[in-house]
């Protein structure tokens, strides 16, 4: 057999057909093309500024959707005056504009705009729902999207590609998130840094492109590249009901495709199952935590919004009612889902039962509301449970099903789902996008708008290069399994994402209150700052603020003993040197306050990535492009 007739699997066949940089079979690295790009409110503002600092007149790529879902909660200027931003960003440069109330960026991208065999990149982690129909979606830093919508390449370290095969089908009371909570459950949330995971075998076929959907949306917590679906008669058949007949293409895996490992999940054989606090791979049976006492139950998220999730939960509070001390909210993932609810008497049903009907946002997902009280447990169908990401440190998140998260809400305890009638997949979808500006003018634009800038808007920081020789103070030491939340808390903090002096005040505000005077202090003292953590640092969101508040604080250098791909790649693209112990033991060897000296540093950087410091040796795997850019001081500096 020729290689060029070699079986390939969906991820092989649409790299391959967007391949601009690389070869798969000699590189470390390929640049691919990007089709699509999508951002969301907390990090767009940023993006598109950093994508006005290119000097670009419109966008270059297929489309480019901006999308206001998460900072929709409008308590002082600084959200209402962004949005204002991004709206004429969007006319300005040839940008679709998603208004707030419209919908949740994920959700909405996948009903609307969504195309089997072609390429998303977004600012935003959870980006790899498109996977649920065939495309290779990925999240990044908004200077990626900067860059892509601008035409130029995204970067992927050669992938390996992990299979999971689905066999038999769900059980009554089982649903999607059971089936990405007992992957969580086999492969956890670190390690699996440069996979991709991608779903075959006789079971996807009875999963609906909602249900594919939710999987590959929470395969950003197991920290791979991606997640993704073959394109087959269940997406043909969505998208036409969507009325978008003419966006399906069929890419399925060639039989006797290879995987470079096999995991068989039995779809039959699967239970309820909650991830318990705090961490989305600390999975349970619902079983085993059954009878705990609930205060609150949210349903929504990007992970669990749709149709048929809504629909469903309905099913199960006809005719009943929440638990009296119990509070219950439930946030529909667009518009179009709010439209059919109406049509087909959910809402009425929901109303009735005594749940709160939420914006149509992310909401509680990113502790911008519905907090719950202290030490509260709280039952949520969004994609995750980070320590104080709710809002409230005490708090006890669970993610569970929306069968679950039903089920309890009439008892008020974590109960089991013991069954509904499966939600039927509509045969048409109302076209609902009065809340999509600029369609007209996408790709284009309207070259004479005024952008709007408010007084929370400020310039992009510029990185500096790296020095020959580097003194530095560790000015923070952290455990395993930092996320970016925190480093760069959302919530209340969210309001100052495009501007990072100010935003820069809080950096690891829920670790260290004294971070950002720490690293003004070492600054004045003519020293760098380091941050040292231990596995998986930086997992979580896609937010390169985590990466750009510290570098504006003068930080160089993160020691780590891993990290995570999205974060990584963002120091990388603000000019901060993404180190590793050589032994991992080292990690106990460096304490806060102690001074570094990078002897050095810029040679090793250009050389093989070793560089001994104070007798610990430490290692960056760099290719020559991140080279460049860490040596020039970001990405942005390489691209003036």
């Amino acid at each position: 057999m020729k290689k060029a007739d070699k079986p390939r699997t969906v991820t092989e066949k649409i790299i391959a057909s967007h391949l601009l940089e690389g070869d798969p079979a000699t590189d470390r690295e390929l640049g691919i093309r990007i089709d699509q790009t999508l951002t969301q409110d907390a990090t767009g503002t940023m993006a598109y500024l950093q994508f006005e600092a290119m000097g670009v007149k419109r966008i270059r790529n297929e489309l480019a959707v901006s999308y206001v879902d998460h900072n929709t909660v409008q308590i002082g200027f600084e959200n209402a005056d962004d949005h204002d931003f991004l709206a004429s960003i969007a006319k300005k440069y040839g940008i679709i504009y998603s208004k707030a109330g419209n919908g949740i960026c994920h959700q909405l991208h996948l009903e609307r705009f969504g195309k089997p065999g072609t390429t998303l990149l977004g600012s935003d982690s959870h980006t790899p729902t498109g996977g649920g129909i065939g495309q290779i979606a990925i999240g990044a830093g908004g200077i990626d999207i900067a860059v892509a919508m601008a035409g130029g390449a995204f970067h992927i370290p050669v992938p390996k590609v992990r299979g999971i095969r689905l066999v038999g089908r769900l059980s009554k009371g089982v649903s999607a998130k059971d089936v990405i909570l007992k992957v969580l459950e086999k492969f956890g949330t670190k390690g699996n840094v440069g996979w991709i995971f991608e779903y075959f075998g006789p079971g996807v076929a009875t999963l609906d492109v909602p249900s594919r959907a939710t999987i590959a949306n929470m395969g950003a917590e197991l920290g791979v590249t991606t997640s993704v679906f073959p394109s087959d008669r269940v997406t043909r058949q969505f998208l036409a009901a969507q009325g978008r007949p003419g966006d399906f293409t069929e890419i399925v895996a060639d039989k006797g495709a290879k995987y470079d490992d096999v995991f068989e999940v039995d779809l039959g054989a699967l239970e309820p199952l909650a991830a318990a606090p705090h961490s989305p791979g600390n999975v349970v049976t619902v079983k085993s935590i059954r009878g705990k006492k609930v205060g609150q139950i949210l349903i929504g998220s990007c992970t669990n919004s749709s149709y048929r999730d809504i629909r469903t939960v309905a099913q199960i509070l006809k005719g009943k009612h929440v638990a009296e001390d119990v509070e219950v909210g439930i946030a529909c993932g667009s518009r179009q889902v709010i439209e059919m609810l109406l049509k087909d008497g959910s809402l009425a049903i929901l109303h009735e039962a005594g749940c709160r009907m939420l914006e149509n946002a992310c909401g509680f997902c990113i502790g911008a509301h519905m907090s719950p009280s202290t030490n509260a447990v709280s039952l949520r169908t969004n994609n995750r449970n980070f320590e104080g990401r709710s809002g409230t440190q005490s708090a006890q998140v669970y993610l569970v099903s929306p069968e679950t998260a039903a089920a309890s809400a009439l008892t008020g305890k974590v109960t089991a789902c013991e069954g509904t009638a499966k939600v039927p997949s509509p045969k048409r979808f109302p076209t609902v996008d009065d809340m999509f500006l600029y369609r007209a003018t996408a790709g284009k634009g309207v070259p004479r708008t005024k952008i709007v800038r408010g007084p929370n808007i400020a310039p992009v920081p510029a990185g500096k290069a790296m020095p020959e020789n580097l003194a530095a103070k560790v000015a923070i030491k952290v455990g395993d399994k930092i996320t970016t939340d925190h480093i760069m808390p959302a919530g209340a903090r969210l309001k100052y994402r495009s501007n990072v002096p100010e935003y820069s005040k809080y950096v690891f505000e829920p670790c260290d209150r004294n971070f950002h005077d720490i690293c003004l202090g070492n600054a004045e003292s003519g020293f760098a700052n380091v941050i040292v953590a231990g596995e998986s640092y930086g997992q979580g969101s896609s937010r390169e603020h985590a990466a750009l508040c510290p570098m504006y604080l003068g930080v160089k250098a993160v020691v780590a003993k891993s990290i995570e791909r999205i974060h990584r790649a963002n120091l990388v693209n603000f000019g901060i040197v993404p180190f590793v112990f050589e032994n991992p033991a080292d990690y106990d060897r460096l304490s806060q306050g102690d001074r570094l000296d990078f002897s050095g540093i810029a040679q090793a950087i250009a050389g093989d990535g070793r560089i001994e410091v104070n007798g610990i040796k430490l290692r960056t795997e760099l290719s020559a492009r991140e080279k460049e850019i860490v040596l020039k001081g970001g990405l942005l500096s390489c691209l003036n």
